[in-house]
Order: C-alpha cells, then structure tokens, then sequence
C-alpha cells in the first residue's frame, strides 16, 4: 500500500505551530472564563427571579426583586437594528467605490481615513451625537413621523402630522439618533471586511466580464458582488456584534426608560451595556449579582453574532461562485 506523503517540518515550523494552538486555546479559555465569571456572579439573581421572568420583565427594581432586561434588551436589538440599515450601505458603498472605482493613488488615502474613523474613542462619537447630530437630525425625525407615522415604529406618541407647534423635545435622545452614531462607529469595521473579500474577486473574471461588453457596474453586479456575497454578510454581522455591545456614546445620547419602547424616533430608549454603566456604581450586592445576569445575556448574545459572523467571513476567503 502506498506511503501517503507528509511535508517535512524543521523545528521553526513546529514551534510556530505550538505558538498558534497555544493561542487559540488561551482566547477560548478567556472567552469561557469571563462567561463563567458571569454566570457565577448573576447566579444569585437567576435564582432568585427565575431566568423566564428575567428575559420577560420590563422594570428594573433588584432591590425589591423586580427586574428583568426585556426593554433594554428590546432597545439594545433596536438601536443595533437602526445602526445595521444605516451603516452597511455607506460600508458597501465606500468598499466598492475603494477596491473598484477609485484611482490607485486616491485609494491608500481612502483606507488610512476609513480606519482613522474605526480608532476615533466611542466617548468623541458620543458627544458628537449628543451636542451636533442631534439637534440637526430633529427635523428628519419630524419629517418621518409626519409621512412615515402610519408604520407603527415610526410613529411618535403625542404628535400630529404637519403640527407647526409640536415640540422638538419629543424627537430628542431616541433610539434612532443613538442608531446613526453608532452606524459611523461600525461602518469602518464593516467596510474593511468587505474590501478586504472584494480585493479578492478573481482578476480574470473581472477581465473576461468586461471583454464581453459589460460596464463597471455590470463587472461590479456579475463578479464582485457574487464573489464577496459572504464577506458582505459577515462584515455586517461583525459590525451588528459590535453595535450590540456599545455603551459610551449611547449612554451620553439616550434617555433610559424601562418601558419595551418600539417607537425608534420618540424619545426614550435603553441598552444592556448603558443599564450597567448607569447602575453599577450604587448598585448593592444583590443589584449586581442582577447587573452581571443582564451582562451574561449580553455576553451570549454578541458571542453568537460574531462567531456567526467569523464563520461566514472564513468561508468567503475560500473563494467564491460568481455569474461571469
């Protein structure tokens, strides 16, 4: 029977080796110790409340055992949603205009300002949003509520459309101006995953695509697309991961309640990670046991967003099928 053959490896190749598995091993060690580091601490609340009436209730009274994280989990989901719709096209967008339109000596320029904006601190964003964005994204708001207030998440309670006299207060520290600084916070790491997939797309078939005729747009539509399907896909989940775990910047913007507010351009939002900035600093023993349960389901939930997400994207680097 014949001898497969195996690659010869030196002694460099087989401590680089150790080095890599020694790395992953320490990461999903971390990972498993934080999650039970949390689970430990929040076992007293689970306990208590019982983890159905925890995902269930709205209020938020540990003190007097009664709390739970549907409204800001609720806020969490619609603020990421918000960011998501916002930044994947401007991420599509700028990563094709960078990987296929853009003049070779613009396109260095182009990345370094696309990751500039990925290191600028959440705290900057938050403030931004706080003393600039919003009072000029007021009238959108109104603009939406006023054409758009028939869709239930659109409407806003207490306004009539055209109202010349309706206050602006009513528009202020929504979920929907938290959604847009958060959007410019993900949109670079999202952009980076898609031009990354899209440098990739074979160069001869974007070649064989505009030998039979088509047009940029046409190339771009039968073979980068195609190809960079999963990098797109992945490059949104990575940055719904990260808009899910974003405390600062909507902290500073939001107005807390502990109602499931589905309006997203009222007033009024909240997010798991703000809920635990907000109290952590009076909370007493048993109000932490509940703020580290409500930082385990926020812990589990971006875990499964990104390793989602890492999966899609590793796929996508193997190659892919495209029409041309």
């Amino acid at each position: 029977m014949p001898r497969r053959p195996s690659p010869a490896r030196g002694l460099g190749d087989r401590i680089f080796r150790v080095q890599l598995t020694a790395s992953g091993v320490i990461v999903l060690a971390i990972m498993a110790a934080v999650g039970l580091f949390l689970l430990l601490r929040a076992g007293q609340a689970l306990r208590t409340r019982g983890i159905w009436n925890f995902l269930t209730t709205a209020q938020w009274q540990p003190d007097v055992h009664r709390f739970g994280i549907a409204a800001v989990l609720t806020g969490t989901l619609l603020i990421a949603a918000v960011a998501v719709t916002i930044s994947v096209p401007l991420a599509l967008g700028t990563a094709l205009f960078i990987s296929d339109v853009a003049p070779r000596t613009l396109r260095r320029t182009l990345v370094s300002m696309v990751d500039l904006m990925a290191a600028v601190p959440s705290v900057v964003y938050g403030l931004w949003g706080l003393f600039f964005l919003q009072q000029h994204v007021i009238g959108v708001s109104r603009w939406l509520s006023d054409w758009f207030g028939w869709i239930p998440f659109l409407h806003v309670d207490g306004t009539q459309p055209g109202e010349p006299l309706a206050s602006q207060s009513v528009y202020t520290a929504s979920t929907f101006v938290a959604g847009i600084v958060v959007a410019l916070m993900v949109a670079p790491i999202q952009c980076s995953v898609m031009r990354e997939v899209f440098a990739q797309a074979p160069a001869g078939e974007r070649e064989g695509a505009y030998a039979l005729g088509a047009t940029r747009w046409g190339m771009i539509r039968a073979v980068v697309l195609p190809y960079g399907m999963g990098g797109i896909i992945g490059g949104t989940m990575l940055g719904l991961g990260r808009a899910l775990g974003e405390t600062i910047a909507v902290y500073l913007i939001i107005s807390p309640v502990f109602t499931i507010q589905p309006h997203i351009l009222q007033t009024g939002s909240n997010s798991v990670s703000s809920l635990i900035a907000l109290h952590y600093g009076d909370a007493s023993t048993f109000g932490m046991s509940a703020l580290m349960a409500a930082g385990l389901a926020l812990f589990l939930l971006t875990l499964a967003v990104n390793f989602t997400a890492s999966s899609i994207v590793a796929r996508s680097r193997s190659g892919a099928q495209s029409e041309a």
